[in-house]
């Protein structure tokens, strides 16, 4: 496997990448002929391009384009299709190229690839290949969080006629309708030779540096060797709805040392009774859990000042 500034060359130099837009993102079904006509005025050499906008269908196709073997695999879309991506590519000697054309973009913003999509393909042009941890729960790789508690309950209780008639805007509809019955988990967490206790109607685990489009800390980032759990609230349901406008507003200014933080290389979560998991907003399994780190595990075009370990 070449290292990753040789990865970086061969790209500047041979610009053999693929693109596949997930078209049911946010902008993807508008900005996909905008993005390929983007690639190939910056001199890229397009193996495959393609929209996908049938369900199932997306992991195929990203599989498809990165089997010709590009050096580039441009994913364009939100979380939800980096993670497939980011899972594919993992250990591949191939970068993953990102165009964020979703609706929070939270790996794109950890990274510092621009929301605007002109500046996101410069730097897929004159970037650098960087590479970043994963998280793993089981042997399922993610980019972003794992959610425990009112998050996984609305991916698993939004009915799907109201996901057709609403769209996104469903599943906070739903988030409300639980919220108001709502029981708080009491979570414990154990890592490094300590347990930590939580009672909550939500608990995060974090790989990357953003969530809902906000900075989680300062300091957090997906390359430095750490996942960071945090309890949103504590058991009443007011709680919730204000830590979640404080972590919104204050994040940028906390640190991994301030409370509730706890950052950590791995830990197993047990919760007070089973309660389903959602990894970047898919549903998984159940708790009992244990979340742990694939260090460098992904290579990906970012911007040519970003810090790398």
């Amino acid at each position: 496997m070449r290292t990753k500034q040789e990865l970086g060359a061969a790209i500047r130099r041979a610009r053999r990448a693929a693109l596949v837009v997930n078209a049911r993102s946010r902008r993807g079904r508008h900005q996909y002929e905008r993005a390929r006509s983007r690639l190939l005025a910056a001199g890229f050499d397009l193996l495959a391009a393609c929209p996908v906008d049938r369900p199932g269908q997306l992991e195929e196709s990203l599989a498809e384009a990165a089997g010709l073997g590009p050096d580039l695999l441009v994913a364009g879309g939100g979380d939800g299709t980096v993670s497939t991506a980011a899972r594919l590519l993992a250990h591949r000697d191939v970068a993953l190229g990102v165009l964020p054309l979703g609706t929070t973009n939270n790996f794109a913003r950890t990274v510092g690839v621009p929301l605007d999509l002109d500046a996101a393909v410069a730097v897929l042009s004159d970037g650098k290949v960087i590479d970043v941890d994963l998280g793993l729960v089981g042997d399922l790789r993610f980019t972003n969080h794992v959610g425990v508690g009112l998050s996984a309950d609305v991916m698993a209780g939004t009915p799907a006629r109201l996901k057709r008639l609403g769209g996104r805007l469903a599943y906070p509809v739903t988030a409300l309708a639980l919220l108001a019955r709502h029981r708080p988990l009491r979570a414990r967490v154990r890592a490094e030779g300590r347990e930590h206790e939580f009672v909550t109607h939500q608990l995060y685990v974090a790989n990357g540096g953003f969530h809902a489009g906000r900075p989680i800390t300062a300091d957090a980032n997906a390359d430095d060797r750490l996942l960071v759990a945090y309890p949103v609230g504590g058991p009443d349901r007011r709680g919730l709805l204000r830590d979640t406008a404080r972590n919104a507003a204050t994040g940028h200014r906390r640190t991994l040392v301030d409370e509730p933080f706890l950052a950590v290389r791995q830990l197993w979560l047990e919760t007070d009774r089973p309660a389903p998991v959602e990894v970047d907003g898919e549903l998984y399994g159940e708790t009992p859990i244990r979340i742990g780190l694939d260090a460098n595990a992904l290579r990906v075009m970012a911007p040519a000042d970003s810090p790398d370990r």
